[in-house]
């Protein structure tokens, strides 16, 4: 069975291809047209399909259009008809338009396909596909869905029996914890439906003062779902224009809706583990991106595992609905391979960019004591390595390298990127060495769980500790990641420190860097000092000595 994902419907478009039940290829839209997350998630956007990811995708496994079995669209209208009305009722009716439509939209942007094959998936089955059906041992296991919304609701609790999902319960709208978070993202000065993370990140700042207000607000029902009610912003803190400092208040009232996200993430945890008595809760849906309510779910709930989609906002939807489609037609899934499922190029093509940029180039026999001499001088590196990572996290193929021992390197990297100095940079640690150095759950190989730093370690790698002394961290496995592995050890054998800086190839407000055009115009544009391009080395100060 070749089944084509597809995602368009609200933002973050995407495609992901299954062949045979397993995961061929998977791209953001984004990652193709340079602009971030796509679109925005307005309704009169809906109908703009993800033709650059999709057609890459069906040329990663030598199809045609014509060739696929089924099209798996990552939301179903027709549920929209049985009655739902969320914050922006009176646009539904164009967006569920544009849904209908889609089959249509899809043949004109792919030519050769069938729209009668176009299969739609409920938005919030596809998030949950994407989770269980990726996982190790796939289909088997509970799962939870919590994002902004779907069709008609804003969450799913199941559990997932041999491969097929059995829905407990679903919150119906508007009563959402996303488009709460959204709310609070906006009410903050931040871009909605785009910075929640910004918040996140804020919130380590703050004393949770209006926590006791956020509590009668927004609370478990008993039944497995929950109630938000509409909330007065202004009456807790003022709201901050974008661009503005921001005050206690802004962090207090950052952290206490933070802390209720947690409180109320396992409580629906706790119901639904009652019902199955499960050892395994996976999660999906742009909340499950939120690694702070992770950790305290995979600390302090009742599963013994919790598995994260790395893609869980809604670019996931599109392997999800992917995943279920071939589910249900009979293949047997094999577990999502690793979060590398996007573009590749190899040495020769790799050097004809390189030629073509008409720059200094090197061929180094060892790159990974090249690029650690470089880190060892606190030289700041950009690691274009492999395949492009599917989800919103640089997990060693896209990124932003550095030093972790000097604590100037946050603002150093913050200042690289035009990002908030609030905001943290994360590490990434070689996954027999992190026990020692990080708790927390491990391993952690795709960034979705927060680790206490230890003690004795906070003052030797202080540019990756945050405000209160935790690190989001990517594990690393020698058999997943050879490269990336041998690049931690030269490292460590230079510096005494089994861990580097790891933030996003990118600048502020752009993707992640995917192709080698990218990579180049993001070298050329910010203060780094060195580019590992496949087994390439590029130095600025050659590059600009001329």
């Amino acid at each position: 069975m070749r089944v084509l994902g597809v995602n368009a419907i609200f933002h973050d478009p995407s495609a992901a291809l299954v062949v045979d039940g397993r995961i061929v290829a998977a791209a953001e839209e984004e990652r193709f047209s340079r602009r971030k997350h796509g679109k925005r998630p307005v309704p009169f956007s809906a109908w703009e399909p993800p033709e650059k990811a999709a057609r890459w995708c069906l040329r990663e496994a030598g199809l045609e259009p014509g060739d696929l079995d089924a099209v798996a669209y990552s939301y179903d209208p027709r549920l929209v008809e049985q009655g739902v009305r969320g914050h922006d009722d009176q646009w539904e009716h164009l967006r569920t338009l544009y849904a209908q439509r889609a089959p249509f939209f899809l043949a004109a942007a792919l030519p050769g396909l069938d729209p009668g094959i176009v299969r739609f998936v409920p938005h919030h089955v596809a998030h949950a596909a994407s989770a269980a059906l990726a996982a190790p041992d796939p289909g088997e296991g509970d799962v939870l869905v919590l994002d902004g919304r779907g069709e008609i609701h804003s969450h799913l609790a199941g559990t997932y029996r041999g491969g097929h999902l059995s829905p407990l319960h679903a919150q119906r709208l508007p009563h959402s914890l996303g488009l709460m978070y959204e709310e609070l993202t906006d009410h903050l000065g931040f871009l909605r439906s785009s910075d929640e993370y910004k918040v996140m990140a804020l919130a380590s700042y703050g004393e949770p003062r209006f926590l006791d207000e956020m509590r009668e607000h927004v609370r478990a029902t008993g039944d497995g779902g929950f109630a938000v009610d509409r909330i007065d912003w202004g009456a807790l803190a003022k709201a901050r224009a974008p661009g503005d400092e921001w005050t206690e208040d802004h962090a207090a009232l950052a952290a206490s809706v933070q802390i209720r996200l947690e409180e109320v993430l396992c409580d629906l945890a706790g119901w639904l583990h009652r019902r199955t008595g499960s050892r395994r809760l996976t999660l999906a849906g742009g909340v499950a991106l939120n690694c702070v309510a992770n950790s305290r779910l995979a600390e302090t709930g009742p599963y013994e595992e919790v598995w994260v989609q790395p893609a869980a906002g809604d670019a996931g939807t599109a392997l999800g609905a992917a995943l279920h489609v071939a589910q249900r037609a009979g293949d047997r899934i094999e577990p999502m391979p690793g979060a590398a499922l996007g573009r590749q190029w190899d040495e020769p093509e790799l050097a004809a960019w390189l030629d073509t940029a008409r720059i200094p180039y090197e061929h180094p026999d060892d790159l990974a004591a090249t690029v650690a001499d470089a880190l060892a001088r606190d030289q700041i590196v950009a690691w274009f390595q492999g395949r492009s990572e599917f989800g919103p996290r640089a997990l060693g193929h896209r990124s932003l390298l550095a030093h972790p021992g000097h604590a100037e390197n946050v603002e150093r990297l913050n200042a690289v990127k035009g990002r908030e100095q609030f905001r943290p940079i994360a590490p990434m640690v070689a996954v027999e060495d992190a026990a020692g150095i990080f708790e927390g759950p491990l391993p952690s190989p795709y960034m979705l769980f927060v680790h206490r730093v230890r003690p004795e370690w906070r003052d030797r790698i202080p540019a990756v500790v945050h405000v209160d002394g935790t690190a989001r961290i990517q594990t690393v496995a020698r058999d997943d990641e050879p490269l990336v592995a041998d690049l931690l050890r030269a490292f460590r054998a230079r510096t005494g420190l089994p861990v580097l800086v790891n933030t996003s190839l990118n600048t502020a407000g752009r993707p992640m860097v995917d192709d080698p055009r990218d990579a180049l115009e993001c070298f050329g544009s910010a203060p780094v000092d060195l580019l590992a391009i496949g087994p390439f080395v590029v130095r600025r100060r050659e590059v600009f000595a001329r």
